[in-house]
């Protein structure tokens, strides 16, 4: 499983989840950094990403649209690099065993 993350969130996450989520990326990387969340969402889609954010407006576009993409959505404020690893890390096998079983929930939320 790979993780697409967005603008919100620091693209230095990404060599830091590397070892449980590799091919990861951040919308940076790609140059969607400035884009809608539309067209970050049919990226996903188009290349098997599941979606992390901090953005509300993500959620409503699964709940229009459905899913894939799958969404995980980080309920926090304003945290460190450090922290936001830490509750990805923590939350790993959730979100994985969530999204592999292909069932009916398209989001998993994380406080």
């Amino acid at each position: 499983m790979k993780l697409l993350l967005d603008e919100h969130l620091s693209d230095k996450l990404i060599p830091k989840l590397s070892d449980i989520f590799p091919g990861s990326k951040h919308v940076k990387e790609l140059e969607l950094q400035n884009e809608d969340d539309l067209k970050i969402w049919n990226y996903a889609k188009d290349h098997d990403f599941v979606i992390v954010t901090k953005d509300a407006d993500f959620v409503d576009i699964v709940n229009v649209k459905g899913y894939p993409p799958y969404l995980v959505w980080i309920r926090s404020g304003n945290v460190r690099v450090n922290e936001i690893e830490r509750v990805i890390r923590n939350n790993a096998v959730r979100i994985s065993n969530t999204f592999d079983a292909q069932g009916e929930i398209g989001i998993v939320q994380i406080r």
